[in-house]
């Protein structure tokens, strides 16, 4: 009963409702009621649909959502419409998935990022076009198993935050589910500034990812531990580096997962040396401007 009415009372105040149409683990609806934490109830999200739109579904904010080959259009639309009416009281998010950012509407969010419009830009990065079949995106990492990479993937992942960054708009972080504090704080920090935001947010899958859903935060927190996953932001171009795990070896976030199974021991060691040189540059620039 105690435990029923501490239920009843967390859905009062929170910005999302109890239950989901998400699949079992999926990280969306562990990232929302994060994000809205932070955002608050003043907030408008347009989001795109498959995957990306499952979540958002159960939020309790203003919601509007339309194809993914318009993302970052609508939300433009409506930031200028606020800013008409002398409404500067209001956050304005736009939300897609990773096909949809990288691949199918990346365009969109370049020329929005161009002009720096006024809004938060944050992708829901599950990896692959869950929704419509597993099939690989812009943001499948290299080896990766999909119905669409039935041997792995053949070419890297796209680095989305860093090409934003050089846009040289005012924030872009990465955020992972399995570190609350870090998500809230760089949200937070987005919502206090002015200009466009990019937030990129690592979604676990178990669908996908091929895991099992109860170890959902254990295989993203294994991304970042193991530097497959590093959590920065770049902040009016300086680069600084939120979380600094001693490094894991990158074998254990890879065999965590069924997509990555498939792998011989010389994908893993090549996989591990590009791990190790990119972390490598990020401590390099740790504190530094990166824009060029």
């Amino acid at each position: 009963m105690d435990k029923d009415k501490i239920f009843e009372e967390h859905y009062k105040r929170s910005l999302i409702r109890a239950g989901t149409a998400c699949c079992p683990g999926c990280g969306g609806p562990l990232f929302w009621r994060m994000a809205l934490e932070a955002l608050g109830p003043r907030t408008i999200v347009y989001g795109d649909g498959p995957c990306a739109y499952c979540a958002i579904r159960n939020i309790l904010v203003p919601t509007l959502g339309i194809h993914f080959s318009f993302v970052a259009d609508g939300a433009t639309g409506i930031a200028a419409a606020l800013a008409a009416k002398g409404r500067e009281d209001i956050t304005v998010v736009s939300s897609a998935g990773d096909g949809a950012t990288a691949d199918i509407s990346f365009n969109k969010v370049s020329a929005a990022a161009e002009r720096n419009e006024n809004i938060i830009q944050i992708c829901i990065d599950n990896e692959a076009y869950m929704n419509t079949g597993i099939q690989k995106s812009g943001l499948t990492p290299f080896g990766a198993w999909t119905t669409t990479t039935p041997r792995g993937k053949e070419t890297p992942k796209k680095r989305i935050p860093m090409i934003l960054a050089q846009h040289r708009v005012p924030y872009v972080a990465t955020v992972s589910v399995a570190y609350p504090a870090d998500l809230k704080a760089k949200i937070t920090k987005a919502k206090g500034m002015r200009g466009f935001k990019y937030i990129h947010s690592v979604i676990p899958c178990p669908t996908g990812w091929r895991f099992d859903p109860a170890k959902s935060v254990e295989v993203v927190r294994l991304g970042v531990q193991s530097w497959a996953w590093p959590l920065y932001e770049v902040e009016n171009g300086i680069l600084r580096l939120t979380v600094k795990p001693k490094a894991r070896p990158i074998e254990e976030y890879l065999m965590a997962q069924g997509r990555f199974r498939h792998l011989t021991k010389e994908e893993i060691e090549l996989i591990q040396r590009e791990v190790d040189e990119e972390r490598q540059r990020l401590l390099e620039y740790d504190g530094k401007s990166i824009i060029h």
